[in-house]
């Protein structure tokens, strides 16, 4: 079966990123690193994050990342969401709109929870749409907020 595998394209920071990637999701793993100096940064990296393997490529400042890639992170509960979203933004990232974030290496990510699927998504279209203007204000999504406005008639 053939598989796809994401690659991230870093400036001279990929030791940086391999330590913050696997530091951040707990069941990480580092599957390869190839330097071309023993001594120097790493040149490739494959790296696994939350069951997704990711291609890191040091490629120097040719190319930064853009909002039009993003990652998005299934999360279970509010708790999770706090996690992940604290991870990315207090460490020298930026928050954006309706759970999407940057990291500290400009990598978007949308931090989601998976009442969103239950509010955001769900099956009374009032309900949606309320949830969803809820969403519409929000930087990093608040569960009980979009519950909230489902519920409300």
């Amino acid at each position: 079966m053939t598989k796809i595998m994401p690659c991230l394209w870093f400036d001279n920071r990929i030791d940086d990123a391999i330590a913050f990637y696997t530091e951040t999701f707990k069941s990480a793993k580092v599957h390869d690193l190839v330097r071309q100096d023993p001594k120097g940064p790493a040149f490739t990296a494959v790296i696994e994050l939350a069951g997704q393997k990711f291609m890191l490529l040091n490629g120097g400042p040719d190319f930064k990342f853009t909002e039009a890639v993003s990652f998005v992170i299934d999360c279970a509960d509010q708790a999770e969401v706090d996690y992940f979203w604290n991870r990315f933004v207090g460490d020298g990232g930026e928050e954006s709109m309706c759970g999407w974030c940057k990291d500290k290496f400009g990598l978007s990510w949308q931090v989601v929870p998976k009442q969103v699927f239950e509010t955001v998504f769900g099956k009374d279209p009032a309900g949606a749409g309320r949830a969803m203007q809820a969403m519409m204000g929000m930087r990093k999504l608040d569960v009980a907020a979009l519950q909230k406005a489902y519920a409300e008639a």
